[in-house]
């Protein structure tokens, strides 16, 4: 399974960014899809998750500014992220839980999202 995460960059704080992650693979047949972001030095950290129902968690750092979705005819989630703050600066990688079908989940890459002060 690829998963193809776009939409990161540079934005001011209090500015606006949506993220994208593209599956290889039908996203409802996923338990859940998630979110998490890691800075240099620190662990990976969760931000959101969404399950194949639509039932949705956000981390309570980004409650209220993050709002994680998904379409699945387009297999493909998304983070809309509103009234950004410099520490929000990090690399967002996607996860797939696909453990009923594969056994594991899966990772994408990442993208850079850097908010400036």
């Amino acid at each position: 399974v690829q998963l193809q995460a776009s939409g990161g960059g540079l934005v001011q704080a209090g500015g606006s960014l949506r993220l994208s992650c593209a599956s290889s693979e039908n996203i409802f047949k996923s338990n859940a899809m998630r979110w998490y972001r890691q800075t240099p030095g620190k662990q990976r950290e969760y931000v959101a998750y969404i399950t194949s129902w639509g039932s949705t968690a956000h981390a309570d750092s980004v409650k209220g500014r993050f709002t994680i979705s998904r379409d699945d005819a387009k297999n493909t989630v998304y983070l809309q992220m509103i009234n950004l703050k410099p520490e929000d600066t990090a690399v967002y990688y996607c996860n797939a839980d696909f453990s009923s079908l594969y056994g594991h989940d899966f990772w994408g890459q990442g993208t850079q999202v850097t908010v400036s002060s």
